[in-house]
């Protein structure tokens, strides 16, 4: 299965670069993850429990970080070996440019399965990938960028300001 989309956060590119190799960023996005440990230089280890179909698995696996070109792209590629369920691979190379109004984060997905997962049919697996490489960028998303603030500006057209907490941490105010 492959899957190629982009979506456009409201942050600057070096806040959504730092995020990208944060195992606490990746741990909320990633669907279904439990734990998630480790360094973009090392490598992460994860354990994500997912239901696909009426196969639901705890899929104990890693992510490796490439092709780094720093602020701009990477490729994350990962393996998990969910037992009798069988087993499931892929990567993602992400892109990162400008854009007005944020950094457009661009991404092409390729994932395979194998064991009682691939018995489920293509339609399904490629359903269900779709559905995990969507909600974990849209998630990445929510998080970059962070809940609306409030702001001092009560009138109707004052668009809400959004603080990501990853630039919460970073910044002093």
């Amino acid at each position: 299965m492959n899957l190629s989309d982009s979506k456009l956060i409201a942050a600057d590119r070096e806040t959504v670069w730092q995020a990208l190799l944060s195992s606490d960023v990746l741990k909320e996005c990633v669907p279904g993850c439990q734990e998630m440990s480790g360094s973009p230089q090392d490598g992460f280890e994860a354990t994500v429990v997912q239901k696909v179909g009426p196969v639901k698995a705890t899929f104990k696996g890693s992510v490796t970080v490439s092709d780094i070109v720093e602020g701009t792209s990477l490729t994350l590629t990962g393996e998990g070996k969910g037992g009798a369920a069988g087993f499931a691979k892929g990567g993602a190379n992400v892109s990162l440019s400008e854009e007005e109004g944020g950094t457009r984060l661009s991404y092409d997905v390729e994932a395979k399965v194998g064991g009682k997962l691939a018995q489920l049919g293509s339609r399904i697996i490629d359903g269900f990938a779709k559905k995990m490489a969507d909600q974990f960028f849209e998630t990445f998303r929510e998080v970059v960028e962070g809940p609306a603030e409030d702001t001092e500006d009560t009138s109707s057209d004052a668009a809400p300001k959004k603080k990501g907490w990853l630039r919460k941490l970073v910044s002093n105010e």
